[in-house]
């Protein structure tokens, strides 16, 4: 989750600037926005014209800023978004002042959020904050003699490095390598979740057998693309082919992958496991669980009321936190997904083996 600047306001209050950033921000803010809170974002709301040359079509859609008084959030039954309805305290047109809205807020919405916070809640916002404190996705471009680095925000990429170095082979080596050698140890520093290696030719293979000798962790991060540029240009094609949305989904997946077989090896043989939710209320009752693995499919359907749990999934999240336990939130659309479904939906790695 990106977080702005806080800045008090009246009556002792906090305003800040959110940008969620994933379903497990969304999350988190259900725990975050409560009634009384004031919430500013974009969104399109129906006006009635009066117009009188105007058929009644009963109403056209206007793009608006506004800021309710908030009376209620939820998540929305069928698609990934929070809801947060009610009453118009501010808007860019005053005709709308103290009418019912909703805002719909998807992952990448901007929204301002001014409460009296308790410091429970400005924790969970500045833990959720800590994924965007290192890049994501960095980008290394590569030619013989240039090579650029680049990371990639929602907003915009940024130029975090461009390195010069001798061109060709054979005399030139030791000079080659010299480049080889910056742009691998910048991208060693900066601990990316993914790389992408692009450029034209063969350098950028000669680069990737460097790294693989020379930071042998760092290859499994990699991903090559051809691209007939570097630099601006090169990340522009990297952009274009949507290489980037690749390599994110690709590290969720191993994420989530990594916890989900962490998992199933406790399930096989220490026992340190839990799953469905009678066996994983049981746990989080004895204070037992490390980690909480939930899907968000049947996330979203408890909270709506629709599914079959008699316990309240919500107190169950806020007691595993409460422990100093994890909660990661999968997703429904990748393969340990399924796996978790397969599950109950519901499963946890304990600290300790529950007879």
């Amino acid at each position: 989750m990106q977080v702005k600047e806080w800045t008090s306001v009246e009556g002792g209050r906090e305003r800040v600037t959110l940008v969620p950033e994933s379903l497990d921000d969304l999350w988190h803010l259900t725990y975050v926005v409560e009634p009384g809170d004031l919430v500013g974002g974009d969104t399109h709301r129906r006006i009635q014209r009066k117009d009188d040359d105007m058929r009644d079509t009963g109403g056209e859609r206007e793009h608006m800023h506004v800021t309710l008084d908030v009376e209620g959030v939820e998540f929305h039954k069928f698609s990934n978004r929070l809801r947060i309805s009610g009453v118009i305290e501010r808007c860019s047109r005053e005709d709308q002042l103290g009418m019912h809205h909703t805002i719909n807020v998807e992952e990448y919405d901007e929204l301002t959020l001014e409460k009296h916070w308790k410091p429970d809640q400005r924790e969970r916002v500045e833990e959720a904050s800590e994924a965007t404190d290192q890049p994501d996705v960095a980008i290394a471009t590569i030619e013989e003699g240039e090579a650029h680095i680049h990371t990639v925000a929602q907003y915009g990429v940024e130029e975090r490095g461009t390195f010069t170095g001798t061109t060709g082979k054979g005399e030139y080596a030791r000079g080659r390598e010299e480049l080889f050698g910056e742009v691998a140890a910048a991208l060693n520093r900066m601990d990316a979740d993914a790389i992408i290696l692009a450029g034209p030719g063969f350098t950028k293979q000669d680069l990737l057998d460097f790294v693989e000798e020379n930071y042998p962790d760092l290859p499994e991060k990699i991903t090559t693309v051809d691209t007939s540029g570097v630099g601006g240009r090169g990340v522009h094609e990297v952009l274009k082919r949507g290489a980037v949305e690749e390599v994110q989904a690709e590290t969720r997946i191993a994420e989530e992958s990594e916890l989900i077989d962490e998992l199933t090896e406790q399930i096989a043989t220490e026992g340190k496991a839990a799953y469905g939710i009678e066996e994983v209320e049981k746990a989080v009752e004895f204070g037992a669980v490390e980690h909480l693995l939930v899907l968000d499919d049947r996330l979203r359907r408890e909270r709506a009321g629709e599914g079959d749990w008699e316990v309240d999934v919500n107190d169950l999240i806020q007691s595993v936190e409460r422990q100093g336990g994890s909660v990661t939130v999968f997703s429904h659309e990748y393969a340990p997904g399924d796996q978790l479904k397969n599950l109950g939906g519901i499963a946890a790695v304990l600290r300790y083996r529950l007879d």
